[in-house]
């Protein structure tokens, strides 16, 4: 599924983000940066110790923030990690579109013109899926409305049944 706004470029697949070609794919990381399990695990696995040695360097990002590591042995040059929030923190949903709107921007000061997301927060951190795409896709068309160099965002989708919800929503939000 393809989307364009203003000048950027949008896609949604199914796939391993571990496996992309954008120059920087995003990690839904925790605030103490240690990558053990699910997506974050995934990449310092494939991506090798330099992730992990990085972000230890970074030390705390708070909830709704990013920061940038490189991509170790990545395809993908750059790996962004953003801290979702957890269901129960309170104000979800804001933290979460705040989480997506640093990490564009980000992209956007290192002057990186491809980026992959995953559905941040929805594994251990129990966000709704069908919120997170709401949340995610509207930040992205807003940020995508401004000046940005970033020219392809991809949502990348580990499972179909979280691609079919990115769809079914991209399909309002997205809309143009």
């Amino acid at each position: 599924m393809n989307y364009v706004v203003h000048q950027t470029n949008i896609f949604l697949k199914h796939g391993d983000i571990t496996e992309e070609e954008t120059e920087a794919i995003v990690n839904a990381a925790n605030s103490q940066l240690q990558h053990g399990g699910g997506v974050a695990g995934a990449i310092v696995r494939k991506g090798g110790p330099a992730i992990q040695q990085e972000s230890d360097r970074i030390g705390y990002v708070a909830t709704g923030n990013a920061a940038i590591t490189s991509g170790g042995d990545l395809k993908a040059r750059f790996v962004i990690h953003a801290v979702g929030p957890r269901m129960g923190e309170g104000d979800e949903d804001e933290k979460l579109r705040q989480t997506t709107w640093n990490s564009l921007r980000l992209a956007d000061e290192g002057l990186i013109k491809t980026v992959t997301f995953p559905a941040i927060s929805t594994g251990i951190f129990g966000y709704p899926i069908e919120r997170c795409a709401a949340v995610m896709l509207e930040a992205v068309r807003k940020y995508c409305k401004g000046e940005t160099g970033i020219r392809e965002i991809r949502f990348c989708l580990f499972d179909e049944s979280a691609l079919r919800v990115f769809e079914e929503t991209a399909a309002t939000v997205l809309k143009i």
